[in-house]
């Protein structure tokens, strides 16, 4: 059975930043399918749950809404979902739209006004440089 990454949030782990989660049964029945890999990428980059929101910048950094750069830690928590992509022969993903993290096609733009942009988050972005199918939870048609 293929291995895909999937978001944590998304299968109901409770690691948002809000320390709740964005459960999705569509997502969850892709077990039937693939191999699950829950990450979360925050989690990975040592981010606490709760914490204070954050949204990537038009340069990249990703910034709390209290103005804490948090771009180390979410690039060593992309670095870390890369490694166990590559450790598992991955070559999709399911991850969060909107995310700072996992957004695909869309992030909010920094400006914590709830203005969503095109972009893709820290972790997204990452794994799509280096060969791996990423797709948003709102674009799974694609994989049935």
């Amino acid at each position: 059975m293929e291995k895909i990454l999937v978001s944590a949030c998304l299968l109901g782990q409770n690691c948002k930043y809000n320390g709740k989660n964005n459960e999705n049964k569509a997502v969850i029945a892709l077990k039937d399918r693939y191999e699950i890999l829950p990450v979360c990428p925050e989690c990975l980059g040592k981010l606490p749950i709760p914490r204070v929101p954050s949204e990537r910048t038009a340069d990249g950094t990703v910034i709390s809404k209290n103005g804490e750069d948090l771009t180390d830690a979410f690039l060593s928590g992309a670095q870390k979902t890369l490694k166990i992509a590559k450790e598992n022969g991955v070559r999709l993903a399911v991850l969060k739209e909107r995310s700072p993290s996992c957004g695909s096609l869309s992030i909010y733009d920094g400006s914590f006004c709830g203005r969503v942009i095109d972009g893709s988050g820290v972790t997204a972005e990452m794994l799509m440089k280096n060969g791996i199918c990423v797709l948003s939870e709102e674009r799974l048609c694609e994989l049935l």
